[in-house]
């Protein structure tokens, strides 16, 4: 129930509130009507105003900027404006067909543009107040003080939440509010679930489209197909004041150097298709904006058993950074359309029924998409976020699927390359069909993408990173070697590895498993082949296959890095890889692991919360209800943290560097150990000697000559530690940072254990000591600045005691660390490290590493994972680790 704002009068509800207000003659009552009114009207007005806009912009400018943005400042350079020489369309034609040179300099040079212009054209912005007017009626703003509505309290609006993203069924949500005293003692308006599901059908604000239902025939049959709006979907995502500040409207250059020879490609507004396209559209229309519309399809099952599926289309626009679109709690996707999931078993035979199939999916596609046609010639005026009204053309530019969907997607046959079927087919009906059967295409009669503006389905095909590369070379990769190398032999070394943050052991081996890549080329290192043959040829293509991995993988790729790319691995399908990035950017733009995660929010869940009967209808109305909800919970946050108006951010390129921040923790693991139990318990062996050399080193009066053997050890002999106990920490931890603006929340991305050993009922559970790559000296950049210690123990001195063991003029790091060392990088041995211990700053360790062990023929069999460091002699640094230490030591 709701109370009114301005007499208090309670007990009423929504429709008798609006009645109560426009009947009641008190004089508080009657101005806050006319108030709400006013406002109403003003927000009409503008409605009004921008319909009654022209279509045609005549002072629009046609697209000539380009952003020259050095990596390390990412600024806009060269503002003066020259002249530009735009080449012949034949000739212009002829290139873009072209896939040979990927990574040359795109053929014109248009000018920067002006620093105070806007670009594209966009409507003034009328000041602060407007904006945040429009920025509040696009989150849905219709209560007056209470930010939860139309939810009375902040209770009822948290149960109403849990109730729809994290609680239990409706049927037990209604069992719960019966309960005798419930709704009264929390304050809930509403007595069940079907009273929440009106409150949130009628009074919460639809930021999203809803869903239709219509049939599609198809040879006699009618299909049912669940679809959105497509130009409201991109509307939701263009006009989201969640994306406002982030979003892109031109295509940029970015250059590594100040003399702009080495390009930059990461997000989608850095490739060469946004360029070519803009100049086209020009042409057509100038002065236009680019909506870069990405689509994705792929058929899941909700069930694991009675073999239900769904086939969700996905879409997501690329003007929203990429950083974004891959986190699902961002929301930067919506579900666009439920395709039909139909097997046809009524028409026998089978290549009838494969024609079949592929024409209803060509038939509900072009019904969906339908509307991008008129929309991407002509434009469509759209408000983003931030105020602005601009002209979109949305353009079709990326189709994301694993191998089948791209099958599906431009008709050609099982075993050829999507991407290789280039014709013109539209000579008519027994000529269509000879072009198919000689391009290798099916007979598609009328695909889904032939009246979409500036398409080329096999240009838009994108690569598949998780299902080409690792269920595709990399599983096939693993079944060559465990044939090659006895599949015996590679588990039995994988269950002896040193563990790591990065590294999965699995103690009933890989030769079962797909994604394992981080220690493939370990493995096999040291391993025999049958009958001696020469490991050679096996252990170079092994490594240019996971080169080929990491390289694709990059966030961010230059010219050079992409010759790279093409030189790592000789096979046709891995020669489109360079073209697309050069193209649409970095492959993370167009990954399928996305739209793999999307059907555990937008199909499963869905189907989950259904009584599994007309399950399409039930799970539609759910989603339209969780995105509501979703997007009522970004408006109360909005609201209670003052409403603040967003601004432009400018973020810059991502990079290979390691961007992270090293965390200990506030308070210590344990607070008094003893050196006995350190070394003991921990493994620190050498822990009061290496600590006794670390106070006299610093004790030493001539800093620029280090004191080093008997010399260090006859000072370090007359050290006396005025502590029994010492404050230990168990781990060392490494959070990302939000580098580029996007708003990331901070993650671990690695970590370093020093955990000792403990006793678990009457099991003795191993100690934990990870190696980590150490910093030798500021200002390191080679492997020789590197070593690699184990982590045995990291403890802070109590304050009292530095007084006593430094001079005053020498600043104890806050957190050290007891390190075994290993040999250095180097042939040569440093003689800084002549001693098998010391103490180091916690500052100085860089990372964690891992050690690949050279087991020799077979792998013995009294190592174990937790003892092999002690156990074996010779030692290789793992640079498959992550994309970082293979960046760096590559």
């Amino acid at each position: 129930m709701h109370t009114c704002p301005a007499c208090g009068r309670d007990n009423l509800t929504f429709t008798g509130l609006g009645q109560h207000l426009a009947k009641s003659r008190d004089p508080r009552c009657q101005a806050l009507y006319s108030q709400s009114h006013e406002l109403a009207g003003n927000l009409k007005l503008t409605a009004a105003e921008d319909s009654d806009m022209d279509e045609e912009n005549e002072h629009a400018e046609i697209f000539d900027g380009e952003y020259f943005v050095d990596e390390t400042h990412g600024e806009a350079q060269g503002e003066e404006e020259c002249e530009m020489e735009w080449r012949d369309e034949a000739q212009k034609s002829a290139d873009s067909d072209s896939d040979d040179e990927i990574a040359a300099e795109p053929e014109w040079e248009p000018p920067a543009p002006d620093p105070a212009g806007d670009w594209p054209q966009a409507e003034e912005d009328h000041g602060t107040n407007a904006r945040l007017l429009v920025q509040e009626h696009a989150q849905g703003q219709h209560g007056y003080d209470n930010p939860y509505f139309p939810f009375c309290s902040q209770t009822e609006w948290e149960i109403a939440r849990w109730s729809k993203l994290r609680g239990p069924s409706s049927t037990a949500f209604t069992d719960l509010l019966a309960i005798e005293g419930v709704p009264e003692s929390l304050g809930l308006s509403f007595k069940n679930a079907k009273e929440l599901n009106a409150i949130i059908d009628h009074e919460l604000p639809t930021g999203r489209p809803k869903f239709k239902h219509e049939q599609i025939v198809v040879a006699g049959e009618a299909f049912d197909v669940y679809y959105r709006d497509v130009i409201e979907c991109v509307k939701a995502l263009y006009s989201d004041p969640d994306f406002a500040e982030y979003l892109t409207f031109i295509p940029e250059r970015h250059y590594v150097d100040e003399d702009q020879t080495t390009l930059l490609f990461h997000d989608m507004y850095t490739g060469k298709w946004w360029w070519d396209t803009q100049k086209k559209l020009d042409q057509h229309c100038p002065g236009g904006m680019i909506i870069l519309i990405i689509i994705s399809s792929d058929k899941t099952q909700v069930t694991m058993f009675r073999n239900k599926a769904a086939y969700p289309v996905y879409l997501t626009i690329g003007n929203i950074p990429k950083e974004i679109c891959r986190k699902p709690s961002r929301s930067a996707h919506i579900l666009l359309a439920y395709l039909p999931t139909t097997h046809l078993e009524h028409i026998s035979n089978k290549a009838s029924r494969r024609c079949t199939m592929a024409n209803l999916y060509h038939a509900c596609m072009s019904r969906v998409l339908a509307p991008l046609e008129s929309a991407g010639l002509d434009g469509v005026k759209i408000r983003s976020g931030d105020g602005a009204l601009r002209r979109c053309h949305p353009l079709f530019a990326c189709f994301i699927g694993d191998y089948p969907e791209q099958l599906l997607a431009t008709g050609v046959k099982f075993g050829e390359c999507p991407k290789y079927a280039l014709a013109t087919l539209d000579q008519g009906n027994l000529d269509f069909v000879h072009a198919c059967a000689a391009a290798g295409i099916k007979p598609v009669i009328h695909p889904f993408w032939e009246d979409l503006p500036f398409t080329n389905i096999f240009r838009v095909i994108t690569p598949d990173i998780l299902h080409q590369l690792y269920q595709g070379l990399v599983k096939h990769l693993i079944s060559w070697l465990s044939e090659a190398c006895r599949a015996a032999e590679i588990d039995a070394q994988c269950r002896r590895l040193p563990s790591n943050h990065n590294i999965q052991l699995f103690t009933k081996g890989i030769t079962t498993l797909l994604r394992i890549c981080r220690f493939l080329l370990g493995i096999i290192v040291d391993i025999h082949l049958p009958n001696n043959l020469n490991a050679g040829h096996l252990l170079r293509a092994v490594r240019g296959l996971l080169d080929f991995l990491y390289l694709t993988q990059f966030p961010c790729h230059s010219s050079e890095t992409l010759e790279l790319l093409q030189e790592a691995l000789d096979l046709h399908a891995t020669h489109h890889y360079s073209l697309m990035i050069a193209m649409f950017g970095t492959t993370d733009n167009y990954n399928t692991e996305y739209t793999e995660r999307l059907h555990i929010d937008l199909a499963k869940d869905a189907y989950r919360a259904t009584n599994h009967k007309d399950e399409f209808v039930q799970m539609t109305i759910w989603l339209e209800r969780k995105e509501k909800i979703l997007r009522h919970e970004k408006y109360i946050c909005w609201r209670l943290s003052g409403g603040c108006e967003t601004f432009p951010c400018h973020s810059r390129p991502p990079d290979m560097t390691h961007c992270r921040v090293q965390v200990m923790t506030k308070h210590p693991s344990a607070k008094a150990v003893s050196i006995q139990k350190l070394v003991d318990d921990y493994g620190a062996t050498h822990f009061r000697e290496a600590l006794a050399c670390y106070i006299a080193r610093h004790n030493s009066p001539n800093d620029s000559q280090p004191l080093r053997g008997h010399a260090l050890d006859d000072l370090a002999s007359d050290v006396h530690f005025p502590f029994r106990t010492l404050p230990v920490f168990h781990k060392i931890k490494w959070l990302s940072s939000d580098t580029r603006g996007h708003g990331e929340a901070s993650v671990t991305v690695d970590s370093v254990h020093a955990r000792p050993q403990r006793h678990s009922g009457s099991c003795l559970v191993a100690r934990r000591s990870d190696t980590a790559l150490v910093c030798l000296r500021t200002g390191a950049a080679g492997l020789e600045d590197f070593c690699v210690g184990q982590v045995c123990a990291i403890f802070v001195l109590p304050p009292a005691s530095i007084p006593i063991l430094f001079p005053p003029t020498f600043r104890v790091p806050t957190h050290l660390a007891y390190i075994e060392w290993f040999t250095p990088f180097p042939p040569a041995p440093d003689r800084n490290h002549e001693q098998v211990a010391s103490i180091v700053s916690v500052a100085n360790i860089v990372s964690s590493t891992h050690l690949i062990l050279r087991f020799g023929a077979i792998a013995p069999w009294e190592w174990t994972s937790n003892t092999v460091l002690e156990d074996c002699e010779t030692f290789w640094l793992n640079l498959y680790l992550d994309r970082h230490t293979f960046a760096r030591f590559k």
